[in-house]
């Protein structure tokens, strides 16, 4: 009470948003597989997802023919859409994202069905997703990978041992065989 209000003038400055703020949702079309879950799981039924099948050959001789979806139409409709983030979070190959855009009002409620190129458009207002805590847990995907990294290094690491000492065992027995010695006998 004791401070002077002040007037957002929004048209002409942006607000500044929260960093996890839901404004629409933003579409990465290589990542949808059309496995429909985000369309099942909508309580609102405003996830319309058209596809076909198309068939791959094979790529060794005497393997099988694959098929796979195609993805043909995505749009959501936002006069629908209540903004619960169902979708965004059983999408299991992150293929839907929330983006801090809100300016995309309609004159006509019937142009609030954005198709999938709109969704793509915003795919890249998506801000990136915020640092680990210095202390946090690391991931346990990170973790498993990183140790399946270490793993092979060791492996790779030893072999390259393995093969400089044979090298080096072979270079003392040349050096010998020049000499007209026989190599010494190892004790392995």
């Amino acid at each position: 009470m004791t401070r002077r209000s002040v007037t957002a003038q929004y048209p002409d400055v942006q607000p500044d948003l929260p960093p996890r703020s839901r404004g629409v949702i933003a579409l990465f079309e290589e990542n949808c597989t059309v496995c429909m879950l985000c369309a099942r799981e909508c309580p609102d039924w405003c996830i319309y997802i058209d596809s076909h099948k198309e068939t791959t050959p094979a790529t060794a001789p005497g393997g099988r023919e694959r098929s796979r979806n195609v993805l043909d139409r995505f749009a959501i409709d936002f006069s629908l859409c209540m903004y619960c983030g169902i979708c965004i979070e059983v999408c299991p190959f992150d293929a839907l994202f929330w983006t801090p855009e809100f300016e995309y009002a309609e004159t006509d409620i019937l142009e609030l069905t954005h198709e999938r190129d709109k969704l793509r458009d915003w795919m890249w207002t998506v801000p990136a997703p915020p640092a680990l805590d210095p202390g946090a847990e690391e991931p346990k995907e990170i973790a498993a990978a990183r140790k399946a990294a270490d793993k092979l290094i060791a492996a790779q690491q030893a072999e390259q041992a393995a093969q400089a000492q044979s090298a080096g065992q072979a270079g003392q027995a040349g050096q010998a065989g020049q000499a007209g010695q026989t190599p010494p006998e190892s004790g392995a």
